[in-house]
């Protein structure tokens, strides 16, 4: 498809860390000096100062990982948060404070220390590692950040590598979804949901992530299995599917699991982790998902009439909360680029990069 429209209304309205993203990451026309000067624009950025002052001593960014909004100073304020800023901005794997951070993420001691402020963190970070197959703990979270930050095919991510393409191929070993849960409807506890074992698989957001941010399980072969995997999964799958992992007698839940079918792309979509998603899977095995290839026809004709991707909005609240979570850098949306929303239009650049982006992902892109 033709987006000359597109990019012509982007590079006219976006912002800096917007047109950077598209000359940098689509285009591919910026020169070494263009780049500096874009560089030093988004240095110079209120959120690029605010992560900095979050940056520890030891390398660790932020308080706790996926923490309670209660111990944070800002929307920054949390590893995972900071892992997600620095990927969403494109800061190289190799400055300085970024690969420190991935050091102090793969450090016991600098780990143990920062997740001491508080009783069931310290619970929470000696179980890091059950239940690394479902997505139910915070070792996920250690080495999906560090995919997103460009360290996930080096040897101390890729066990994690390999356990998320098994959460989602281990699914074509079920004969339907109810082969892999327990239900107990007399057990008396005030939630009681299916469970799952820990060491039993299945797909949540940040193994799909893990898997679009690395290259070291890709070949030929390993896509279509991931592809089959994923198309499979929609069919076995349920929108009323809800289950904990069973772990110490405790039920929890796992980390934005894939219990629902993947769905193709609708507009006006008020769910941002809706588009994040689809990036992912286009990422992963493009079109040979079927949700990619459909949402794919969608998004053309969406912006074929003037190039725009817009949204409406029921309500004031309603837009209120689209543009809260383009603010904030939490994993079930993706970080804006534009540095406010005040204005309609800066709304707007953020999808209609996102088409261009996802259309450029899967090669159908030109201009």
């Amino acid at each position: 498809m033709n987006l000359s429209k597109s990019i012509d209304y982007l590079l006219e309205n976006g912002g800096n860390l917007l047109c950077y993203r598209l000359h940098r990451d689509i285009l591919h026309d910026l020169t070494p000096i263009e780049e500096e000067n874009y560089l030093d624009k988004i240095y110079q950025s209120d959120d690029y100062q605010l992560l900095l002052s979050h940056i520890h001593e030891n390398g660790y960014i932020g308080r706790g990982m996926h923490s309670l909004e209660k111990f944070k100073t800002s929307h920054l304020d949390d590893g995972e948060a900071a892992a997600r800023y620095i990927s969403n901005i494109g800061i190289s794997a190799e400055t300085p404070f970024v690969h420190k951070f991935v050091m102090a993420l793969r450090s016991h001691d600098v780990l143990e220390e920062e997740f001491s402020y508080y009783h069931p963190e310290k619970v929470r970070y000696i179980n890091r590692n059950r239940g690394l197959n479902s997505g139910s703990t915070l070792g996920v979270l250690l080495n999906t950040c560090q995919a997103l930050m460009g360290y996930g095919d080096d040897d101390a991510v890729k066990p994690f590598v390999e356990i998320s393409y098994r959460a989602f191929t281990n699914l074509l070993h079920l004969n339907c979804i109810e082969d892999l849960v327990e239900f107990h409807p007399h057990l008396k506890r005030k939630y009681n949901y299916p469970t799952i074992t820990p060491e039993a698989y299945f797909p949540c957001q940040y193994h799909l992530e893990t898997l679009a941010c690395t290259n070291s399980w890709r070949t030929s072969d390993s896509v279509e299995r991931l592809a089959k995997a994923i198309n499979y999964h929609d069919q076995i799958c349920k929108d009323s599917l809800t289950f904990a992992v069973k772990i110490d007698g405790k039920q929890l839940m796992p980390l934005w699991a894939y219990t629902q079918p993947f769905y193709e792309l609708s507009f006006p979509s008020k769910a941002p982790n809706h588009r994040k998603t689809l990036t992912c899977l286009a990422k992963t095995v493009g079109e040979k998902a079927e949700v990619v290839k459909r949402s794919r026809t969608i998004l053309e004709k969406l912006l074929d009439t003037d190039g725009i991707l817009r949204t409406t909005f029921d309500t004031p609240y309603e837009k209120k909360h689209f543009k809260d979570n383009l603010r904030i850098a939490h994993p079930y949306a993706e970080i804006g680029l534009e540095p406010n929303h005040k204005q309609d239009r800066s709304i707007w650049c953020e999808l209609t990069f996102w088409g261009v982006q996802f259309l450029y992902i899967l090669g159908a892109a030109e201009w």
